[in-house]
């Protein structure tokens, strides 16, 4: 994205005075898919830390901004993406209403005075819920009991618990750390995979890339929480499913972190037994699909952690807060490492 034409620009780093500064005489634009409700919260949250009401305006896509806007004022924009048109424009700050941020990065290198935030809210206990409820169903054999009922079958399948299994979980951050705290709360032995070694809380071990081979092996369950990235994309390929032992696989991070051609290939080796994806490198999956195609799979359409309204409004305020206190909010996107 270029740069040239901006204004509000000379030392205004996100996290500096002048930065705050500028953020007051602000302007809050938000994408169509925002509601009036959470626009009319955004708004008040703005009121509150700026001592003034903007009139009830919102930006309509795919009607180009028109060529005034935010030139007499710095641009704040609340949406999924920001819009080609106002790309050139005084924008002083993006806040994402998603957590994942891939798409936006992809769009263009990312001008360094430009605050992006994203909304995590709740989602990673929502995505921790999520990834229990289907390895306790995988644990009470909840598909197979539910074939048996379609065709009127009583039998007793093998069941076991939680407790005293290995999970590896790909990803320490919020959402990593939310999915090993459960597990651990139900007894089991947690690893997670991470940039780098560090002692953890939340998990038993922490291990790097540089491990995996070693600890796949050892897993019940195969998680991903991870963001894509040059480095995760297509991650989960054939050599590390190939040291898979009879591991469920669950993927929450991102689609395009897993090869599904080869996530094919183990399911029928068996060497996953089963697979569960919430995510798709190309969504929404349409009936041609291979992801259909996928033995012992459940496909789920990217519901495992929805942001709701409350999410957004309250990290849009604790990233308005942590400006006003001159720090870089906490849901600062650092470009260069994708999240």
């Amino acid at each position: 994205m270029a740069s040239e034409g901006r204004e509000f620009r000379p030392g205004q780093r996100p996290g500096s005075p002048e930065f705050a500064r500028a953020l007051r005489d602000a302007e809050i634009l938000t994408a169509p898919h925002v509601s009036e409700e959470l626009r009319g919260q955004l708004l008040d949250v703005f009121a509150a830390f700026s001592g003034r009401r903007q009139p009830e305006r919102q930006q309509k896509a795919p009607e180009p901004m028109p060529a005034e806007a935010g030139a007499d004022r710095p641009i704040v924009f609340v949406g999924a993406g920001l819009p080609a048109d106002l790309r050139a424009a005084n924008v002083l700050w993006f806040h994402s209403t998603n957590a994942g941020v891939d798409g936006v990065l992809a769009e263009g290198d990312w001008p360094a005075d430009i605050l992006f935030t994203r909304t995590v809210g709740a989602m990673d206990r929502r995505i921790a819920e999520y990834t229990l409820t289907w390895m306790l169903a995988d644990c009470q054999a909840v598909t197979g009991y539910t074939d048996q009922q379609r065709a009127r079958v009583w039998k007793r399948q093998p069941v076991r618990l939680l407790q005293g299994e290995t999970a590896v979980v790909f990803g320490a951050g919020a959402i990593g750390r939310a999915v090993g705290r459960l597990l651990k709360a139900f007894g089991m032995r947690t690893i997670a995979v991470a940039t780098s070694e560090r002692e953890s809380a939340d998990f038993d071990r922490v291990v790097t890339h540089d491990d995996i081979a070693k600890v796949v092996p050892e897993a019940r369950w195969l998680i991903s929480t991870l963001p894509l990235t040059p480095q995760t994309r297509d991650l989960f390929d054939g050599k590390l499913f190939a040291s898979a032992e009879d591991a469920c696989f669950i993927n929450v991070g991102r689609g395009a972190t897993v090869n599904l051609p080869a996530l094919h290939d183990a399911l029928t080796a068996g060497r996953v037994r089963s697979a569960v994806l919430d995510v798709l490198a190309d969504e929404p999956a349409g009936p041609e699909h291979p992801c259909w195609n996928l033995p012992r799979t459940v496909i789920t359409p990217h519901t495992a952690g929805v942001s709701a309204d409350s999410d957004i409004r309250d990290d849009f305020a604790a990233c308005l807060a942590a400006v006003q206190a001159g720090r870089t909010p906490e849901r600062a996107v650092d470009p260069g490492r994708g999240y």
